[in-house]
């Protein structure tokens, strides 16, 4: 089989950084706040989490209208996060554990106080007007097209000073980069080239299916199928958006990553791609592998939570993707609602056994080991534009509430008051409980990491559902030239009794429940409510 690199073999784990762990006393987590716990997340012991990569959402200087996703320098660390100092003790740090670093590089759009932006809307003369998208007024005085902001209302805002209307899909404050123009692109490849040389492993790349625009920005057809019910300002969500994302031209620009990426050894690129459906999705790929390692996943996170759901889902994935494809799953990240939230308190524990069983790379969502659920958040305390614009059932806060680490003052977070509120449930809900509990979910979690790093068929093995005569449950083969395992996952309240076809006996190594380890009859497999088992049949 051929050696497999470090991003197909390994778990990532995203790090929102503002909630981590604040080391700085002002409420807010900091990337010196990592560097503390790098030893929970892998001190080459199975008393750590055992995940091989960060991904650490954005650290770099910003206005924070959208906490860190509006950029005002590509290359520095915020001053609330420390400074690039401390990055690259992160960086060693990381390393000397074996952990692989992969930082947020956002480049749909900049900060309106970047120097850029500062320059491009000072005169239409500027040599960096074109950097952004500016246009001027429809004939009749409207605006230059019918697109919407995801944050709410038009996409559009007026600059007074040059006579012209700048775009932005996201907030004012985040005006649209013009990837059409050579210079904005030769820029932002420098920033790559800028964190590269720092050594970072990888970029996650923000929206990445949005930087390049129809050319005649012309206008969206309404979706057909949209909320009738969607208040007036919700506009992008009553549109198809087949002029603002998912232009042919920017797999050309995702070669041209990879291309550069290819100078570094090892590197690895994550983009988040929209939902466009699969038979799109996949393009980003690149016809022959050349663009995206991992175009992210997110397609269980909308599912029904119901195993033949998901399995149909991960079957539509298997069969789509060519042999240079690797997969990817991603349950849980800073812009929906918790996993543990999102399911039934058992079934967290069912979700994770999945994710980290399925063939492809799984991303982990920081707390989500700890089954963190929602936040509250008193309307008072709401952080996110989104929330702030769109109500606070919009609102992204209650899933990046801060890390739970003990169950002393503000969990073991910080010092002082968090940026957002502490959990009710931290006292009980934290690292150190967690650890101190054979049976909790972060055991759980600890036990699943460690066995995959073990094991090949888990890590490289092939996937093969089978059929066990319940609707209730998923099954599948993993396996491997050296070993197999069959993973069976009860998705219902009740107990399951399956038949393996084709297999006799194998010995449960794992179980949700943490309770047993026992050589079974496959011929009746008994499945508790709400039980995974990993069964090793090699």
């Amino acid at each position: 089989m051929v050696k497999q690199a470090w991003w197909q073999r390994g778990v990532i784990y995203q790090i929102y950084p503002r909630s981590f762990n604040d080391t700085s006393g002002n409420g807010i987590g900091d990337l010196q706040g990592i560097i503390a716990k790098l030893d929970y997340l892998n001190d080459g012991t199975p008393d750590s989490l055992g995940i091989d990569a960060i991904w650490i959402s954005p650290f770099y200087p910003s206005s924070m209208a959208d906490f860190g996703y509006d950029v005002s320098d590509y290359c520095d660390v915020d001053p609330l996060f420390g400074d690039l100092a401390a990055f690259d003790r992160l960086v060693a740090e990381a390393h000397r554990r074996g952990i692989k670093v992969i930082i947020d590089y956002v480049p749909n759009h900049s900060s309106d106080r970047h120097p850029w932006f500062v320059e491009s809307r000072s005169s239409r003369a500027n040599p960096k007007r074109d950097w952004y998208i500016w246009r001027d007024p429809r004939p009749d005085g409207g605006l230059p097209n019918n697109w919407g902001s995801a944050f709410g209302g038009p996409a559009w805002s007026w600059d007074e000073g040059s006579g012209q209307y700048y775009l932005h899909q996201f907030l004012k404050e985040q005006p649209e980069l013009n990837w059409r123009n050579p210079q904005l692109r030769a820029a932002m490849m420098e920033v790559l080239r800028f964190w590269l040389e720092r050594g970072v492993d990888g970029f996650r790349m923000d929206v990445v299916s949005m930087i390049v625009k129809d050319a005649e920005l012309r206008d969206n057809p309404p979706d057909p199928q949209a909320d009738p019910a969607l208040p007036p300002n919700e506009i992008y969500r009553r549109q198809l958006h087949l002029y603002n994302e998912d232009q042919n031209e920017v797999h050309g620009i995702l070669r041209d990553f990879r291309r550069l990426l290819a100078n570094y050894q090892d590197r690895c690129l994550i983009g988040e791609v929209l939902d466009y459906g699969l038979s799109r999705w996949v393009r980003y790929y690149g016809p022959d592998g050349s663009e995206l390692h991992l175009p992210f996943n997110f397609r269980l996170m909308k599912q029904p939570w119901r195993a033949q759901v998901i399995r149909s889902s991960v079957d539509e994935l298997e069969v789509i993707l060519l042999p240079f494809a690797w997969p990817n799953y991603v349950l849980g990240s800073h812009d929906v609602p918790r996993l543990a939230s999102r399911l039934a308190p058992a079934q967290a524990r069912v979700a994770a056994m999945l994710l980290l069983t399925l063939r492809g790379t799984p991303t982990l969502y920081y707390g989500d080991e700890l089954g963190l659920e929602n936040g509250l958040i008193p309307s008072d305390k709401l952080q996110d534009p989104q929330g702030l614009r769109l109500g606070a059932q919009r609102s992204r806060d209650p899933a990046r509430t801060p890390m739970q680490w003990d169950g002393g003052p503000q969990a073991g977070f910080s010092v002082a008051q968090p940026w957002l509120p502490v959990s009710a449930d931290y006292r009980v809900r934290n690292v150190a409980a967690q650890s101190a509990d054979p049976s909790s979910l972060l055991n759980l979690y600890r036990r699943l990491l460690w066995y995959r790093r073990a094991r090949p068929c888990l890590q490289g093995g092939s996937y093969r559902a089978l059929d066990a005569g319940s609707n209730d449950c998923f099954l599948y083969l993993r396996e491997h030239p050296s070993q197999r395992c069959l993973v069976a996952l009860n998705f219902s309240g009740r107990v399951r009794h399956l038949t393996i076809p084709r297999e006799t006996g194998g010995v449960v190594v794992i179980s949700t429940y943490l309770d047993r380890e026992e050589t079974v009859s496959l011929a009746s497999l008994a499945l508790r409510p709400h039980e995974g088992v990993i069964v090793k049949l090699d």
